[in-house]
């Protein structure tokens, strides 16, 4: 970690899973790890959703403002949520982080195949050779895009099925952040 303090800002929170007002970004004091928490992010389908329902994505771009002479990844972030899917229901929870400008992106995914019925936890830890640093010496914002979906397949299109990734005494998402020099 650079001695000097790093700090994140939050330039956008955008998308389906969370319109304005329904995610709040915080960093740890030691620039560590972002959090983000999440009021109304939910991919459903079955009675009284409609056909955008199936799908929800949030997109964060956030600034960090790096040392001079230092770069920074993601390694490996953790989701919390909650699915109840019906058998021969899918969902998916995914994952994408990129540099602003830079084809390079890192995508970690969890399929969730019914019946099931629990809240979850999913760990990813980013193998050091899939990481994606931020250039050196470039300023360039840092995009996560992270995406819920739930499919009814067998389970009929009036079956209630769904997936969320909500928070209520902790963060819906935790990005861990690693530093070395350039």
């Amino acid at each position: 970690m650079p001695a000097e303090q790093a700090q994140v800002g939050v330039v956008t929170v955008n998308g389906s899973g969370c319109p304005a007002g329904t995610a709040a970004v915080a960093v740890s004091p030691d620039n560590s790890s972002v959090n983000v928490s999440y009021s109304e992010y939910l991919a459903r389908t079955g009675a009284g959703a409609n056909a955008a329902d199936h799908r929800k994505n949030c997109q964060l771009v956030l600034d960090v403002k790096v040392p001079s002479g230092w770069t920074y990844t993601i390694t490996g972030a953790e989701h919390r949520g909650y699915t109840h899917l019906e058998k021969g229901a899918t969902g998916l929870q995914q994952s994408q982080y990129y540099f602003q400008g830079s084809s390079e992106t890192a995508v970690n995914s969890r399929t969730f195949n019914g019946p099931y019925d629990s809240e979850w936890r999913i760990l990813e830890n980013t193998p050091a050779a899939e990481q994606v640093w931020a250039p050196c010496g470039a300023k360039r914002h840092l995009n996560i895009n992270t995406e819920l979906r739930v499919d009814a397949g067998t389970s009929g299109d009036n079956a209630a099925n769904l997936m969320a990734m909500e928070s209520t005494k902790v963060p819906g998402a935790t990005y861990k952040l690693k530093w070395k020099r350039c």
